[in-house]
């Protein structure tokens, strides 16, 4: 591990390496990485990593942790092969916080993959909170106790659920609403987060604007302020 000082605070590097690539199956490509354990990102959290021939890091999260390393979820550069070293910084941004005395959680994938939710299974698990995840997407397996929906039932589940997490593409902020079954003037029935998925080239180090995100009290920042922001900032935007 190595510090680096700049006009931001001091930035920690660690070394790292992919370990296995694998295909989801839906032509994306996750990748298992090994590092030491504190560096492993905690749900909606990210680590940057870079190999030795990149221009821009890539912001990884992760889908499964074990106590060596991670699966980062997809995607990944293609370039990564099992053997590939990587320099890690982080982790880094604001992730996934489930509230106590929450009983019933639903996480909603509402892009092309849920890998970035999964974490979160067993988490609740351990909380004795009940699960239903709701996709359009291929799931890898998952306990039993787990409810698997399509996203289509997700509003009628709303009043269901004490707490929603939900993963989405910058580009579908305007559509969130409307995918939660909310009108323009109805509130979301439960608290919840999201993460937002965005370019994040910078990492924090240089508040570039480009993971800017409208949010109800202006602009935020998915690398600082983020990624996973309070579904209320989002849906009040506008």
């Amino acid at each position: 591990m190595r510090s680096v000082s700049c006009y931001h605070a001091a930035m920690r590097w660690h070394t790292g390496w992919v370990r296995e690539v694998r295909g989801d199956g839906l032509g994306h490509t996750a990748a298992w990485v090994s590092c030491p354990s504190p560096v492993i990102p905690a749900a909606g959290r990210y680590l940057l990593a870079s190999d030795e021939n990149a221009v821009l890091p890539t912001p990884l999260f992760a889908s499964q942790v074990l106590e060596d390393g991670f699966l980062a979820a997809p995607p990944v550069p293609p370039t990564w092969m099992p053997g590939t070293p990587l320099s890690l910084r982080g982790p880094q941004g604001r992730g996934f916080s489930i509230p106590e005395g929450i009983r019933r959680l639903a996480l909603a994938a509402l892009g092309d993959t849920a890998a970035r939710l999964l974490p979160l299974v067993n988490l609740a698990i351990r909380r004795d909170i009940s699960v239903a995840v709701f996709t359009d997407t291929p799931l890898s397996p998952l306990p039993a106790l787990v409810e698997i929906n399509l996203l289509g039932a997700l509003p009628d589940a709303l009043s269901w659920a004490d707490f929603l997490i939900a993963d989405l593409q910058m580009d579908a902020l305007p559509r969130l609403g409307a995918a939660l079954g909310l009108s323009p003037t109805s509130r979301l029935p439960c608290p919840g987060q999201a993460l937002v998925i965005v370019p994040m080239p910078c990492g924090g180090m240089a508040d570039c604007g480009v993971c800017a995100l409208p949010a109800r009290k202006g602009w935020r920042l998915a690398c600082k302020d983020g990624p996973v922001l309070d579904l209320d900032e989002l849906l009040d935007a506008g």
